[in-house]
């Protein structure tokens, strides 16, 4: 008997054959200004999952998971289980808790509304699902703690996960100074999701590296219910590697504290009603990342600086996403004028957009159902 069929809900059993499982995760902005790896906030586009497999296996032996996908990235992602993001953090966590593989003739659909490589949190999403997915179907009831923890050991930055997992405005940081929290970030991400050759059995990769317990910390910030945030998307991608890669690796002491006083004044005025555009207007300055990523994002300088509360009432602050090239503005009032505004700027350098108005929601659902 396998640990998996020791920990199937009898109950369940006895209600239907199939076990249905209904995953869902949303964007994430990370950074908000001053908050460089620091804050994040989840947005209202969703990552979902349905995954479906049967409580006893058909005979005729193993039948390996079978994926679909639609929605944004439809065309790049990977159908294999063994390559996909969400299924081999999934196989990361089962295997972590003495289940080897997923269950027999187990079908997933994914539904994306997450655009690929924007600064919206696609790859932090895949992971949070990919996490909630193996906790589920090995029926671990895991805390939020632990699952963050596993979150952690994929995507190295806690604050797109940890705003995916927990929803809302959000701070986070690692545990960096303990031992072994520091051992396990230096673990190689080979190592935490190994890439399965075409070959490869049940028995390959068995062993990943367990995650320490606690390496990730977070609290959540308050949030004006009258805030929303226009996301303005360039019809093109940019990869987080590529953004780290334009940072230097040491800052001066004035830009620090730069960034600093303004996060301090930021997690607040976020969260007061009615919130203060000249204040939040300031306090969304940033000087240790936007500044070196405008290289690679035309238009960037241009539409943070012209598009101001005095210009289009309303707004609240203007910064990038994440790593871009999406920039986000946090706003009240006159949505569509901002946006139009910022059509406009980046049509003089040859970038098209879109742009949609997004509301700050919960984090990270879960539904067991039977069928």
């Amino acid at each position: 008997m396998s640990r998996y069929d020791q920990i199937r809900p009898a109950r369940v059993l006895s209600m239907a054959s199939r076990r249905k499982l209904s995953v869902r995760v949303p964007a994430t902005s990370a950074n908000i200004g001053p908050g460089f790896d620091v804050v994040g906030l989840s947005l209202s586009l969703h990552l979902s999952l349905v995954v479906t497999y049967p409580w006893e296996p058909p005979a005729g032996g193993y039948v390996q998971p079978e994926i679909t996908y639609s929605g944004e990235g439809a065309d790049e992602v990977s159908l294999d289980a063994y390559k996909n993001l969400t299924t081999r953090v999934a196989l990361y966590v089962l295997r972590c808790n003495a289940v080897r593989r997923f269950p027999s003739h187990l079908t997933m659909h994914v539904d994306n509304e997450i655009p690929f490589g924007r600064g919206l949190g696609s790859s932090g999403a895949a992971v949070i699902a990919g996490v909630l997915l193996g906790n589920a179907i090995g029926n671990f009831n895991l805390p939020t703690e632990r699952l963050l923890d596993f979150a952690l050991m994929v995507e190295r930055h806690p604050d797109n996960v940890t705003a995916a997992l927990v929803g809302g405005f959000v701070g986070s940081y690692l545990k960096e100074l303990d031992e072994e929290a520091t051992e396990a970030a230096s673990v190689p991400l080979s190592e935490v999701l190994p890439e399965y050759p075409p070959d490869a059995s049940e028995d390959w990769g068995l062993n990943p590296p367990v995650p320490p317990l606690g390496i990730g910390h977070y609290i959540r910030f308050g949030w004006s219910q009258s805030i929303r945030a226009v996301a303005i998307i360039p019809r093109f991608e940019l990869s987080t590697a590529r953004a780290r890669e334009v940072l230097p690796t040491q800052y001066s002491r004035k830009d620090l504290v730069f960034n600093m006083q303004r996060l301090a004044v930021l997690t607040t005025a976020l969260g007061q009603t009615p919130p203060d555009p000249d204040l939040i207007y300031e306090a969304m300055k940033d000087r240790v990342h936007q500044p070196y990523r405008k290289t690679l994002i035309p238009g960037l300088p241009e539409v943070t600086s012209r598009i101001t509360p005095a210009t289009h009432p309303g707004l609240l602050g203007i910064c990038l996403s994440g790593a871009g090239p999406t920039i986000l503005a946090l706003a009240t009032g006159g949505f569509e004028a901002i946006a139009e505004d910022a059509r406009k700027i980046f049509e003089g350098f040859d970038i098209s957009i879109d742009w949609k108005v997004l509301e700050v929601v919960g984090g990270s659902s879960v539904a067991d159902a039977a069928e």
